[in-house]
Order: structure tokens, then C-alpha cells, then sequence
């Protein structure tokens, strides 16, 4: 039986510590704060009893607990991310407690009002009478991913004070910068060691995921002319119209709020303007990497025909990969993610197999030679104020990756 109490109080130690990355930088890890959690975290491993726990000059953790079989298993892993969004402030978290919640609105912040409400975000209602973790609605929570953080302990320290589980050898990485897309780029994958992972960095209990978008990020850059509005005629370029231009000129319904499963999109996320120069960032995603190609050939395109219209080099488009569809990296070694699929059937988790609306470490380690799915943490609304976790959800993680070590060592490979 996975101890409820210690599973929260690890928990909220950990979303606790400020831990948020920093894009504008070029440091690993990219904000210094992340070593408060990191070095906390590589202590504890040793505290339990993980063997060879290291903690490098980029702050990512690795750890192993030995095999207590006698035959050969795979080794496998499990990663998590210790760093937060700074899509939303991670500062000052102040975690509620909700138990045996009711199925009504969660007042997150009474001075405030900010509601917590099932008639927005109904996902609420299949967790009625369990315990949920949320915000007070001034910061995000953390759960991605300090709940796959919390998860991944906890299986360890289960598994070592039973050892009548049976179970080959089990890595553990912890890594910086996940969310702002570097989690696995100084990620040692030599050293790790393991023939396979699982990221513990998915949603709601049962999701099941080895497919993901690929991803771009594009900077278009319109350079304008200021003069004077009195004596503009003829003269002034106003960079911001030709920005809108640009703007509508893609297609509207192509957008994170209009998309879902499968279907890709651009996402305008900055703008920066003013007469004289107007910068738009936009991320590209799409499961398909014909159509992904596409975006990224639509979007040139477009700054082509409105530098031929206004005769004039003005509109500059500069797009780079970020990460491509895990899904043709796991697909020769499905294996994995049936051990996965067996693993939540034994527990009575019904499998929510379906392609991430995101991007992993697990997408860039797939590439790197470490096929890597991705598993549920339980965590709901992310990057916001909004963001809870259920905590029956995390112990029912815990039990998945122990339920996975345990299949894998009774599989003959």
C-alpha cells in the first residue's frame, strides 16, 4: 500500500521550491534556483539506498537501484523534470488541500475570486470524493513535473523497502529545462545506461502516449520605415499593417483554441511592434511530418508574396526545429509501451493511448537512442493558476511504475 500522507508531503516539499527556468539564458540550468531542488533531490536518493547517484555540473540526476533477480532484465528508466514554466510564476506556491472533494466549485482565492469551477474544467468531476491539490490561484502548482518527480521517489523507496517485488536494474533521471525545451540536451544517454525509459509527464490517470508533435519555433521579422505622420505620404511604412497582414494571411482556424488530437496548428504566442520594426514568434506543431513541413514552407511562402506586393524586402522568416514525433523512434520496440499497456490493465487503469499535444524529454531522447513513452502523472490544467493534481492519481502512478519494473523482470527478452 503506497503511504498517502508521505506521498503529498514529498509533493508539496518540492513544489514548494522555486524552481522555474529561464528561456533568456544560456546557462544548464538555465535559472541557478534549480539546484535548490536538484541538490535535495540527489541527497534523498542516497538517503534511501540508491546506488550510484550522481548530480553533474548541469544539474542532471541519475541514480540506480540494482536488480534483485538472478537472471538478466533489461535495464529501464524513469525521467522526470524538476523545472517549472515561466509561461506562469512558480514563486511562492501555496498549495490547498481538498479532501473527499464534493464535485462543487473550489474557491482557490476568496479575496480574489478565482473559482476552481466543474462547469469549466468538467475533468473535476472524476475525481468527486478523492483528495485534490491545487493552487491559490496566484501561481502554478507544479505538478509538471514535480508530480512525476514525486512519483518516480516514492516507486524507489517502495521498492526497496519491499523486496519480495521482483525487479531487474532501474535508472532514474531527473532533469533541468524541460519546459523550455532543453530537458534533454546535455542528457548522457551513454551513462543512463538503460535500453528503454518512461517520462512520467503526462495528464490525467491512464494516459498512455509514444506519439507527439514535431515542433518549430519561427521569429518573422518586418522591418518598417517611421517618419513623421505629418509628412508620411509617400515615405512612412507602418510595420505593424503589414504584421497584421501577415497575420491573417494564415489560416485562422489552424490554432491551438480551434485543434485537437492529431491536428497541427501555428500559435502565435509574441508580438512586439512598433511603426519602425514588429517582431511575431510562433511555435508550428504537427503529428505528421509532411504536413509539419508544410507549415513551415506556408509560413516563407507568405513573407515571399508580401515582399513581392510591396516590392521591397521587408518581411524575414527564420524557423528551427525543436523536436520531432517520438513515434518512429518506439515504433520498432512497441514492446515498451505494451509492458506500459499490460501494467495499468493488472491495476485496473484503463489506457488512454493517444498522440501528446506537446513535446517531452522523452520526444528528444527517443532521437538520442533511449526510446522513451510517456506515462500519466496526473496533473490537470498546467502552466496556470487553474493547474490540480488528485492525489489518488500519483499513488496510482507510483503503483504503474512499480507494476512495469515488476512485468519486466518476468518477461523473457
Amino acid at each position: 500500500m503506497i503511504d498517502k500522507q508521505a506521498l503529498i508531503d514529498r509533493f508539496i516539499s518540492y513544489v514548494t521550491i522555486d524552481t522555474e527556468s529561464d528561456p533568456n539564458s544560456d546557462t544548464t540550468p538555465s535559472s541557478e534556483k534549480q539546484w535548490d531542488l536538484a541538490r535535495i533531490l540527489a541527497d534523498q536518493l542516497k538517503a534511501m539506498g540508491m546506488e550510484d547517484v550522481s548530480i553533474d555540473d548541469n544539474a542532471y540526476i541519475m541514480a540506480t537501484l540494482p536488480s534483485n533477480v538472478a537472471h538478466k532484465v533489461p535495464t529501464i528508466g524513469f525521467v522526470s523534470h524538476f523545472d517549472t514554466t515561466p509561461d506562469f510564476t512558480g514563486k511562492d506556491v501555496k498549495p490547498q488541500l481538498i479532501e473527499n472533494y464534493d464535485g462543487g466549485d473550489i474557491i482557490l482565492n476568496k479575496e480574489q475570486d478565482i473559482v476552481l469551477s466543474p462547469d469549466y474544467f468538467d475533468d473535476l468531476l472524476q475525481y468527486k470524493g478523492q483528495t485534490i491539490i491545487t493552487t491559490d490561484g496566484t501561481t502554478l502548482l507544479g505538478a509538471d513535473d514535480k508530480a512525476g518527480i514525486t512519483e518516480i521517489m516514492e516507486a524507489m523507496q517502495y521498492l526497496l523497502a519491499h523486496p519480495e517485488i521482483k525487479h531487474g536494474p532501474i535508472r532514474v533521471g531527473f532533469t533541468p529545462d524541460e519546459e523550455i525545451g532543453r530537458g534533454a540536451h546535455k542528457f548522457d544517454v551513454e551513462k543512463f545506461g538503460a535500453e528503454w525509459a518512461y517520462t512520467m509527464d503526462g495528464s490525467q490517470i491512464g494516459e498512455l502516449e509514444y506519439e507527439n508533435f514535431n515542433a518549430a519555433g519561427a521569429v518573422v521579422t518586418i522591418e518598417g520605415k517611421i517618419v513623421h505622420p505629418g509628412y508620411a505620404k509617400g515615405k512612412m511604412v507602418n510595420s505593424m499593417y503589414i504584421a497584421i497582414d501577415y497575420m491573417n494571411s494564415l489560416p485562422r482556424l489552424e490554432t491551438p483554441e480551434h485543434t485537437e488530437d492529431r491536428e497541427g496548428f501555428f500559435h502565435l504566442y509574441s508580438i512586439d511592434g512598433g511603426v519602425d520594426n514588429t517582431t511575431l514568434e510562433y511555435i508550428i506543431r504537427d503529428h505528421d511530418k509532411d504536413h509539419f513541413e508544410a507549415r513551415k514552407k506556408m509560413m516563407i511562402q507568405l513573407a515571399s508574396e508580401l515582399n513581392a506586393q510591396l516590392e521591397k524586402e521587408v518581411v524575414t522568416v527564420e524557423i528551427k526545429d525543436q523536436y520531432y514525433n517520438m513515434r518512429e523512434k518506439v515504433e520498432p520496440v512497441m514492446h515498451i509501451v505494451d509492458i506500459a499497456e499490460e501494467a495499468m490493465k493488472a491495476l485496473d487503469i484503463k489506457p488512454l493511448i493517444k498522440p501528446i499535444r506537446g513535446g517531452t524529454d522523452g520526444s528528444q531522447l527517443s532521437f538520442m537512442g533511449l526510446p522513451c513513452p510517456n506515462i500519466f502523472a496526473g496533473g490537470h490544467n498546467f502552466h496556470g493558476r487553474y493547474e490540480y493534481v488528485p492525489v489518488e492519481s500519483m499513488m496510482r502512478a507510483v503503483e504503474v511504475i512499480v507494476k512495469i519494473a515488476e512485468i519486466t523482470a518476468q518477461k523473457k527478452m
